[in-house]
């Protein structure tokens, strides 16, 4: 018996190693607003637990937005994940890497290595049908998407052409102030809109026609939610922002605390 243990301990580590050495090694991208980091962290290419990863799609081809953009999955990288992932290393237990994993949709299995996935500016995103099939089958292996920062009608017709190729049979609905994403570490019984940066120099709290901020998700058969939207609010400034002065306190640590709350519901739903 003592013997079966042994082996059954030595084979999950060795499958462990495996998975760890499976995954596409970090790499850093260029990105639209150049926001670099002066310097990589030092444990950029150290295996640890868990690591966020940020979605990497193409951008939307259509007409609803009357104008294109490229490079829409770089918004705030790598300056805003970098920040919150030090957050994650304060506020949680989780032995996280100190830089994110952009993540790509290429019909290899590097998106199955990767717990959890960040997506922004949703209003740009546009798949073709392998990349939604892909992303269908992460999500229902397990795999968490939280999307963020897209504001306004016309951005959320977009969210919803691209979602809609991945879940076309799941709803997305209004998450209720008890479910559990919202009580995992921190209560959010008072939840309110996170502007981003541009509120530093409108004085608005939205974007676009998106006066109010929308809590929603699609739940998967168990009831788990597999999909956290954040509609008219941008978390990823707050948290880019969270160490400037003229940021309000009050909302980059509501925007912590959210994500916070997200990483370990995923990790213990």
């Amino acid at each position: 018996m003592r013997l079966r243990s042994i082996v059954l301990v030595v084979a999950a580590l060795c499958g462990c190693w495996g998975l760890l050495h499976a995954q596409k090694p970090f790499q850093e991208y260029d990105t639209v607003e150049g926001h670099a980091e002066s310097a990589i962290p030092p444990d950029a290419y150290v295996p640890h637990e868990w690591t966020r990863a940020r979605l990497m799609y193409p951008d939307y081809t259509g007409f609803l937005l009357g104008y294109r953009r490229r490079g829409s999955w770089t918004i705030d990288y790598p300056r805003s994940d970098r920040h919150l992932l030090f957050g994650v290393k304060r506020l949680t237990r989780i032995d996280t890497r100190s830089v994110e994993q952009p993540v790509a949709l290429d019909n290899t299995d590097d998106i199955y290595n990767w717990p959890m996935m960040y997506a922004v500016e949703v209003g740009h995103w546009q798949f073709n049908p392998e990349q939604a099939a892909q992303l269908r089958e992460y999500l229902d292996r397990g795999g968490f998407l939280m999307v963020d920062d897209f504001h306004g009608s016309v951005e959320w017709q977009v969210f919803l052409e691209g979602i809609k190729q991945v879940y076309p049979d799941r709803e997305i609905v209004d998450l209720p102030k008890a479910e559990p994403i919202f009580h995992t570490l921190y209560d959010l019984d008072d939840k309110y809109q996170i502007p981003g940066a541009q509120y530093l120099r409108s004085g608005r709290t939205y974007e676009q026609d998106g006066y109010n901020a929308e809590w929603k998700g699609i739940y998967d058969d168990k009831g788990r939610v597999v999909v956290a939207i954040c509609h008219n609010m941008d978390l990823g400034d707050a948290w880019e922002w969270s160490d400037e002065p003229e940021y309000p306190a009050e909302w980059a640590n509501m925007a912590y605390r959210i994500a916070m709350n997200y990483f370990v519901y995923d990790l213990t739903h």
